[in-house]
């Protein structure tokens, strides 16, 4: 049998978890059973050149705004790329490619179509929001990563449970391990985009209640919109000497190896690629008590959780952590054990080929005109 053409769609090809589970799943998905294409909005960055190294074919389709005249021309070229290369299978990983490919896939093609929801959906901008409502009903099925965003759509957002598949993220074992770590003495730190709903603040001002009783560094690696008034607030501590800011990079296991107690303060998150890494490297990983991060950390066993903006809390753990390097190495060596066991990038690869193959069988048992 012929492998099947899918084609994986991202806005972007550069940071961020979307496009990186895109990157990961196209890369590690069997040549045997499927052939992978990527399309997206933008075609450069670090992405790009990780999937035009695996040979993964890349199309651009430049839509820069949806208001444009152009978007109608770049919507059919998408339909008959679509056509012209048997593409069986279209899986749009965000939102912006849902809102323009998921509607096209299915009324122009005969392809399978396949969107993703990879955060809870008050994050998406309001009129995206109502466009992406819309696709559910275009959308063939709906993969999320994690079992809230399963419970949040068919709660919240009234998605029939048959259409939603969970597909749980994927830590590449070879990329992100703990065998070796650089070691600054003890330090607490985050990879993370700076966005709002990360809430670096907090960890920052729990941070500066423990400067002065231990010899610690804080490592805040990542780009965004929150960089300049997190650099303020660290200056307002007082703490800007004991705290590294690094933008976001490609080499994100060489910070994890860096990083003893790694803080993912988010007051909202679905299953996040970045604590998963950070697992995966032998750090002790702390979080919030939201979205996807019970799902990854069972408290006291394999990680700490703690309420969102509660520095108190925060405060309390990392005291406890910094104290006790036993207990902190055995929680260590628990978060990699269980990121190892249960979050491979193999597992995560193998299931989205089982939901890929699903769909296709199922699609080539009905009778969808093209």
């Amino acid at each position: 049998m012929q492998p099947w053409p899918v084609l994986l769609l991202a806005r972007e090809l550069d940071i961020g978890g979307s496009e990186r589970q895109l990157t990961e799943i196209a890369k590690a998905l069997d040549r045997s059973r499927f052939e992978p294409y990527v399309g997206c909005f933008r075609p450069d960055g670090m992405r790009a050149q990780e999937l035009r190294a695996a040979g993964i074919p890349i199309v651009h389709f430049p839509v820069y705004s949806f208001a444009s005249p152009a978007t109608a021309h770049e919507a059919y070229r998408f339909a008959r790329y679509v056509r012209r290369h048997g593409i069986r299978l279209v899986h749009s990983f965000d939102y912006p490619l849902t809102a323009f490919a998921i509607p096209v896939a299915r009324c122009f093609t005969s392809a399978v179509a396949v969107s993703s929801q990879r955060s809870h959906r008050d994050l998406i901008p309001c009129g995206y929001r109502r466009i992406i409502r819309l696709t559910d009903t275009f959308a063939d099925a709906i993969v999320v990563n994690c079992e809230f965003l399963r419970r949040h759509l068919e709660n919240d957002e009234g998605v029939p449970p048959e259409n939603i598949r969970v597909s749980y993220n994927g830590v590449d074992s070879k990329r992100f391990h703990g065998n070796e770590r650089d070691r600054y003495g003890s330090s607490v730190g985050v990879v993370a985009a700076l966005r709002p709903e990360k809430d670096i603040a907090t960890l920052i001002e729990a941070f500066a209640h423990l400067q002065f009783h231990y010899p610690v560094k804080l490592f805040i690696v990542g780009s965004g919109p929150e960089l300049g008034s997190l650099q303020t607030i660290a200056e307002e501590f007082g703490i800007s000497q004991r705290c590294v800011f690094a933008p976001a990079t490609s080499k994100v296991a060489d910070w994890m190896h860096a990083i003893d107690i790694f803080v993912l303060p988010s007051v909202s998150e679905a299953l996040s690629n970045s604590l998963m890494e950070a697992m995966a490297c032998g750090c002790c990983p702390v979080a919030t008590n939201v979205g996807g991060n019970p799902e990854l950390i069972h408290h006291c066993e394999n990680g700490f959780l703690f309420e969102p903006g509660d520095v108190a809390g925060l405060c309390r753990t990392l005291e406890i952590l910094l104290e006790n390097e036993a207990l902190r190495h055995r929680i260590a060596a628990c978060a990699q054990a269980s990121v190892r066991e249960r979050f491979s990038l193999e597992a995560s690869a193998r299931r989205m080929a089982e939901i890929y193959t699903g769909l296709i069988e199922r699609h080539d048992c009905t009778s969808r005109p093209n």
